[in-house]
């Protein structure tokens, strides 16, 4: 690509940056507190591509002006425009450059799924030992992240737990076997690490469950656990009491897991 093409691109690439930092789209690719950054670097882009268009605007007329003078200058029989021509002109670009446009195009039209049921039966569980718990509220039942409860249950024993009924919520995983998950995926940086964090479903379970459907679950903590059979990491399950269907979070990743 030449210049002018380079330039076009680095602007189509900012514009499409600042599209999905100024909307959720961003939060498909990566983590909610980098959109600061993803603003940020389609800013520099468009700026950096206007700064490399006048640049070129610049340079072309320059080279116009000079051919100008040139032949207003030059002795009789020569021909500085065929000269002046010959020197500007290059081989053009193999077209098929034009495609590095296409995963453009894909930012801008089409927005990734978020990652679900079938990247988490397929991972192991990466639930991390938390290094304390906060108080919780009084309110019944208790609205838990669902990582948070997962790390109660499973390193606390549930002794924060005992006697409280807490509301959680996640998507539907069901393994082989037919046991039933409420999963969330968890990253650090951006969907590529995305780890899931899952509880197994016990108690009243619908008798219907739809992969990658996003349930709210209201129950209790029970002792029952498994072990994730990727890399043997703890599963714990909530004796559930009550579920219904939630529409899919704006945000469907959990980034809360490793703090």
């Amino acid at each position: 690509m030449n210049r002018q093409a380079q330039a076009a691109v680095m602007f189509l690439v900012g514009v499409a940056l600042l599209h999905a930092g100024g909307t959720n789209l961003y939060l498909r690719y990566v983590k909610a507190g980098l959109r600061p950054l993803v603003l940020a670097a389609g800013a520099v882009l468009i700026v950096s591509a206007l700064a490399t268009a006048w640049y070129e605007w610049k340079r072309a007329r320059a080279r116009k002006e000079a051919t100008a003078t040139a032949a207003v200058t030059a002795p009789a029989g020569t021909h500085p425009e065929a000269d002046a021509h010959s020197e500007a002109h290059v081989h053009p670009e193999p077209r098929i450059s034009w495609l590095l446009v296409l995963p453009l195009l894909a930012l801008i039209l089409v927005a990734p799924p978020a990652l679900g049921s079938y990247s988490a039966l397929r991972t192991g569980t990466a639930l991390q030992q938390p290094y304390g718990y906060l108080k919780l509220p009084a309110s019944d039942p208790v609205p838990l992240n669902l990582v948070d409860y997962a790390g109660r249950a499973a390193y606390d024993h549930g002794r924060s737990l005992a006697g409280r009924q807490v509301r959680i919520a996640g998507f539907v995983a069901v393994d082989s076997s037919g046991t039933p998950y409420l999963v969330r995926m968890a990253l650090n940086c951006c969907a590529a690490d995305a780890q899931p964090v899952k509880v197994g479903l016990t108690g009243t379970i619908p008798p219907v469950l739809q992969p990658d459907a996003w349930l709210q679950v209201t129950g209790t903590y029970t002792t029952k656990r498994s072990r994730d059979p990727v890399n043997n990491g703890p599963i714990p399950f909530i004796k559930v009491t009550e579920a219904k269907p939630i529409p899919t979070p704006a945000d469907p990743y959990d980034e809360t897991w490793n703090n």
